[in-house]
Formats: structure tokens, sequence, C-alpha cells
């Protein structure tokens, strides 16, 4: 039986508030938190304290204070005594013993831990003039193994290294051989020198690297170590409206678009003009909306941002998807074909519906009076 106006009017008013009804109610929908930042930099981060913080050239000028070096000497040093005139007090290839002592003639035992040469020079001399006249003392470092760092993790050669003067990061990068190849997309992201029982010091070699920014290039100190963890640590997360969502490795000038392309591109469901950045600022985050559409139609890259370790990447579905998904979960032997009124009472969707909800059972007549 067909339907007057007045019942086609509030069956259609009854869909609609369905159809609002079951978009508001499914799939995530992230909520934007914090200002558009300028493409290509940082959200001012403020990270949780279990995660690092990259410090700043200032903290590295404070440990790392600039004064004149001075060598000091320790166990494995290596040094030449030469007295003049005197070939019975001289003596070559004088190793520092575990303890920090050596053995000189005539005088027998000197303690030389943690002592310049200079100073070195002096005592020997004082103790010579209790027994010669104007001793001229001559002592010489011939291998330097106290001033040294410990270099572990992503390098080619990890192991101790030795510095002959004052030692820096750079130096003791290339002393323990640099980054093993893997291939063009590898790339050194940061490194921590640890020192002391209670220090630890992270460095952002991408700045130092690639910026060159020579401030970060903190001077080294005996038996600092220095760890470079692994490019594969470093992930980004993709989800949402993508052909294959997951982790991807982070890996040098990642940005949104590279992200969303390594993931398999978006899918036909996706809606390119919400696209989310969740970034882990503190421990609630931030959320910066992306117009991806822009970027394709219009080669806008202002939103183009670079990402960094454990940013996720959300595409949103649009209003569609939203309602064929939740038609789906409701009725689950049915797939929506076409959301077009007519059609879906053709093939019996909104009786389904009806049934579910309300309990009523028949046709909407759609046909014209």
């Amino acid at each position: 039986m067909a339907r007057n106006h007045s019942d086609m009017h509030g069956s259609g008013t009854l869909l609609a508030l369905l159809f609002f009804f079951l978009i508001s109610c499914t799939t995530i929908s992230p909520e934007e938190t914090a200002l558009v930042p300028p493409p290509e930099s940082d959200f001012n981060v403020e990270l949780p304290k279990k995660t690092q913080e990259f410090a700043s050239a200032e903290k590295i000028a404070q440990l790392s204070p600039e004064k004149k070096f001075q060598y000091r000497l320790g166990p494995g040093d290596q040094i030449n005594i030469q007295v003049w005139k005197r070939p019975d007090l001289s003596q070559k290839n004088i190793v520092v013993s575990p303890d920090g002592l050596i053995a000189v003639p005539r005088i027998g035992s000197i303690n030389v831990l943690n002592r310049t040469p200079q100073e070195i020079k002096q005592i020997i001399t004082s103790k010579l003039e209790n027994l010669y006249t104007r001793p001229e003392v001559t002592l010489r470092v011939e291998k330097h193994k106290n001033n040294k760092a410990f270099v572990l993790g992503r390098v080619s050669k990890p192991g101790v290294v030795n510095f002959p003067g004052r030692g820096t990061l750079l130096e003791a990068l290339a002393l323990a051989g640099g980054l093993p190849y893997h291939g063009k997309e590898t790339f050194l992201t940061k490194c921590a020198i640890i020192r002391g029982k209670d220090t630890v010091i992270w460095i952002d070699l991408q700045e130092l690297l690639q910026n060159g920014n020579m401030a970060l290039n903190a001077r080294i100190k005996n038996n600092d170590i220095i760890f470079i963890p692994e490019a594969e640590d470093e992930l980004v997360y993709v989800m949402g409206e993508v052909i294959t969502p997951g982790a991807i490795q982070l890996k040098r000038t990642m940005n949104v678009f590279k992200a969303i392309m390594l993931a398999g591109g978006i899918s036909n469901h996706a809606n390119t003009e919400k696209v989310f950045i969740i970034r882990q600022q503190n421990m609630k985050g931030d959320v910066i909306k992306v117009n991806l559409k822009n970027l394709l139609e219009h080669g806008d890259f202002s939103q183009n941002f670079a990402l960094k370790p454990n940013d996720i990447v959300f595409v949103s579905p649009d209003g569609m998807t939203k309602f064929n998904y939740t038609i789906e979960k409701l009725i689950p032997p049915l797939r929506v074909l076409n959301l077009i009124t007519d059609n879906a009472e053709a093939f019996g969707i909104m009786q389904e519906i009806r049934r579910e909800l309300w309990g009523q059972e028949g046709f909407v007549n759609t046909s014209s009076d």
C-alpha cells in the first residue's frame, strides 16, 4: 500500500537521523590539539622523562668547559725519560703500571697517576737534585692510553679509541670507523655520551652532521662511553585508510607524504582533508591536522611535516566509509552497494534495519502517487 506524503517525509527524516547517528558513533576521529607549525619543523617537543632529550649547545658547553688542555698520565701510557749527559739515568719505553707507578733509575717508584708530564718532570728533577748538580730532565709521552673513550653501538669498529690530545665526539666517531654502510637511506640520528655514574648527554647527530652545528661537537673526557643506537629502533606508525597500515622504519627526510606512500598510499575511502600526526609531547600528546588534498591537488607542501621517532600518522575515513562499516556490523550478511533510498529498499537493506531496530516489517513504496 502506498504511503501518503507526510509518511514519506517522516521516513526521510528518520533515515537522515539514522544516517548521522551511525556516522557519529563509529571509528576513530582524532581531535586537533595544537596550532599548525611551520613546515619541516619541530612541535617544540617536551618529552616525558622516559624519553631522552637532546642536550642544547649551552648544556654541552657547561659540561665541556673551554680551558687549556693538559694530558694526565694513567695506566698503559708509555713515556721516555732523558737526562742530559746522564745516559745511565735515561730510559725509554717506560709503561705506567695499572696502579699508576713507574720505576726511575736511582730514584725508584714514582706515582704518576693523573699527573701531567710537566708535573712528573718536576718531581724527577727535584729528586735528582739531591744527587746531581742541576740535572736537565726531558720527559715525552710516546703512547697515549689514558685519554680514551669507549664507542659502542652502530659504528664500523666499536671498541676503545685513544686521543693524543683533546678529544671530540666527531673524532671519536671517525676513530671508530664511522657509520657502517647499509644503503643510502641509513644515517645516524642520535648518540648518548655517558659520563661518570649519573650523567647522560644525548646528542642530536642529524643537527651536528647534516646541519653542521659544531656547537654540538661535545668534548670527550677520559673514560666517556659513547653509544650509537641502531637506526632500526626509530619507527613511525601509519594507521587508518592506507593500503598497508603498520610500522615504518624512520629514514632520512621522512615526511607525512613519504610515510603514507611507504604504507601503500591512501585507500579509495580516505578523507584526504583529514590526515593527522599524533606526536608524544607530554603524557597526553599533541594532534596536528594535515590537509593532504591541498598537497595533491594544488601542490601545497606547507603541511608536509618532517616526522620524528614514534610519530603516528592517521588517515581518516570518509563519511560513507563510516556508514558502510556500521551497516555491515549491524547486518553482517549484507554489503551496502548503493546508499540511494530506492536501491536500499530494492535490496531489502532498509527493511532489515527496520526489523533490527524497531521490529517493523514491509517495504516503503517510493513510487509517486
